[in-house]
């Protein structure tokens, strides 16, 4: 039985994967900023559920994670799924900061502890939900993107990290899903969209096989590829 904490379980891909790793019979830490959207998930499984109530963009990241390492008797695998993002015809500062204190700031802390705590314990997979928009600017939704960014090559780097210090038992997944019928999907023409619940299928089915980059779907693979080798003088149109 794995101990997993998913840091943004309330709703949508996070409360997919709670569900389908808590049916594995693993024990699982969810977390979330609505304590009555913790509790109604708590119910359907109460013997493999933990939770812990707390906003990423606050000060006490570390007491909360230290919290639910606490409850679940240890650590072997943390997804990162709390993002926040919006589109704004205007460069809007209310939404970049709360995009960069949610998508950066909260991140790195949370995934700088964990990655220390597997590196000392000598095992651990740490994960986190990215997106496609992590491959080139959107002029709608510039702070998101770049944000994305910033998880994506910082993953990248981790990765590379646990190869040069030889960090076999240490397992590093960007998650990188197009779209996804959520909230967070905020686009005028939307193509390709999956249900939270097929997401979260292809990314559990992508974290037992220990990958280090996948696509959700799988075959937004094709638009990554697209969109990074795309010219400027086309994409700049579009983008």
């Amino acid at each position: 039985m794995k101990k997993i904490i998913i840091i943004g379980a309330s709703s949508g891909i996070g409360k997919e994967l709670a569900r389908l790793y808590a049916g594995a019979g693993h024990f699982v830490g969810v977390t979330g900023r609505r304590q009555d959207l913790l509790y109604l998930l708590q119910l359907e499984y109460p013997n493999q559920f933990v939770t812990e109530c707390f906003d990423v963009t606050g000060n006490g990241n570390i007491v909360h994670l230290e919290s639910l390492i606490h409850k679940l008797g240890g650590l072997d695998l943390l997804i990162y799924n709390a993002g926040y993002g919006d589109t704004h015809k205007d460069l809007d500062w209310g939404i970049d900061k709360t995009t960069v204190d949610t998508n950066v700031n909260g991140f790195i802390e949370i995934v700088n502890y964990t990655f220390n705590y597997f590196v000392r314990q000598g095992h651990g997979h740490l994960a986190t939900t990215s997106s496609i928009a992590s491959i080139r600017g959107n002029g709608m939704a510039p702070a998101y993107s770049a944000s994305k960014a910033f998880q994506s090559v910082y993953f990248e780097g981790l990765h590379i990290k646990t190869k040069v210090m030889k960090l076999t038992g240490i397992h590093i997944t960007d998650i990188q899903p197009g779209f996804v019928d959520t909230k967070r999907a905020k686009a005028d023409k939307k193509f390709w969209v999956s249900s939270p619940a097929k997401a979260a299928s292809q990314i559990f089915r992508a974290l037992e096989k220990k990958k280090w980059r996948v696509y959700i779907t799988r075959r937004w693979w094709l638009i990554a590829k697209l969109a990074k080798w795309m010219p400027d003088f086309i994409y700049h149109r579009i983008g």
